[in-house]
């Protein structure tokens, strides 16, 4: 498969060293599915509001490219938090479409008369 392209973009935020790494390692673990995704788009919000208090950090998963549109979004008192929750929540969504390919027979009427 495919390098998948990952773009990171922040909004108030201020990133630690590493998550750009862990992003892009556990966005590409995703591949394992049979499931064509060219490129995600990461965009990660802090909310200054003082009452949002554990959801301050809202992280958005948009897919780009060919294959399906999919977008997923986490909120967490931490960057890694909510990132795991919208990759969580983008993986749920590729597996429903990876069992989905998988069940539907392909006949055709011409290989159901043959079987018989």
């Amino acid at each position: 498969m495919n390098a998948m392209n990952i773009v990171l973009h922040t909004r108030n935020a201020q990133l630690a060293e590493d998550f750009s790494d862990i992003a892009r390692e556990k966005l590409r673990s995703l591949s394992r599915f049979n499931v064509l995704i060219e490129g995600v788009k990461v965009e990660i919000k802090h909310e200054s509001n003082p009452r949002r208090g554990k959801s301050s950090h809202i992280v958005t998963l948009t897919s780009q490219g060919a294959g399906p549109f999919l977008r997923a979004q986490g909120e967490g008192f931490k960057d890694l938090v909510a990132f795991d929750k919208a990759v969580a929540s983008l993986e749920l969504q590729i597996r429903k479409i990876h069992e989905r390919s998988k069940d539907v027979p392909h006949e055709t009427l011409i290989t159901h008369l043959v079987k018989e």
